[in-house]
């Protein structure tokens, strides 16, 4: 008898840890960004994007972060999966004892959802361990516009940093369209909006344009986004 309930207490320490690993992911990768952005000589957020941070003697602080935050966000998807899980089967419950069947949707879990967010922590991962090239002036002695020869490490960083994009923008919208259903409008509407400005801002600086105005947009994109994955997992945390 103790071990049959010592199960459930053991699977929701190990939920609770792997959403929190997940709300982690944003600030890190939000305060580590900016401090070096401040602090690093050279760096202009008009210009360059937080990727060239990872050149220069410094530049492995930079991968590191990236690394990190986005393995603590596959383990919040991870974590999302199974409070999901056990949420339906809760909401189940409740359903067949009312004798409803019309609600039952609303229980299910948004595999797009999970899936786009764990895409996306994959993404951000591969992207830290793959060096953007040199570009703009940065790191300090790096002749100034595009780079000036390309690294097959320099088109997997942008590769994989895409793709990693398009799963968040995704998790953004499934999450959407199930909080729509179950009358949560106003997380619906918040999520639907980072996702179509985040689509909007990516689709700027994929274009090449490179001006201040889409550079500091899509930086403005990324803080939000890490912002809603951090919102996310309290939201399932306190749920």
């Amino acid at each position: 008898m103790s071990q049959t309930r010592q199960v459930p207490v053991t699977t929701s320490r190990r939920v609770h840890q792997a959403l929190v690993a997940g709300a982690v992911a944003g600030p890190l990768y939000i305060c580590v960004g900016a401090l070096e952005a401040v602090l690093r000589r050279g760096f202009d957020i008009r210009i360059h994007s937080l990727s060239l941070l990872a050149n220069g003697s410094a530049g492995w602080i930079h991968s590191a972060m990236m690394v990190t935050s986005g393995l603590l966000t596959v383990i919040g998807a991870l974590g999302l999966s199974s409070a999901q899980r056990a949420g339906r089967r809760s909401y189940a419950m409740i359903i067949g004892a009312l004798g409803l069947s019309s609600a039952q949707r609303a229980g299910r879990r948004s595999y797009a959802m999970i899936i786009g967010l764990a895409v996306y922590g994959l993404g951000i991962a591969t992207a830290g361990l793959l060096r953007a090239d040199p570009a703009e002036g940065f790191p300090l002695g790096t002749p100034a516009g595009q780079p000036a020869a390309v690294t097959a490490s320099g088109i997997g960083h942008l590769v994989a940093g895409g793709i990693g994009f398009l799963g968040l923008i995704v998790a953004c919208l499934a999450s959407a369209r199930k909080s729509a259903k179950v009358g949560e409008r106003a997380w619906a509407t918040c999520s639907a909006a980072i996702g179509i400005y985040y689509l909007v801002a990516f689709a700027g600086i994929a274009s090449g344009a490179g001006n201040s105005v889409i550079n500091i947009a899509f930086t403005v994109a990324v803080a939000l986004g890490w912002g809603w994955v951090t919102a996310l997992c309290v939201r399932t945390l306190k749920e």
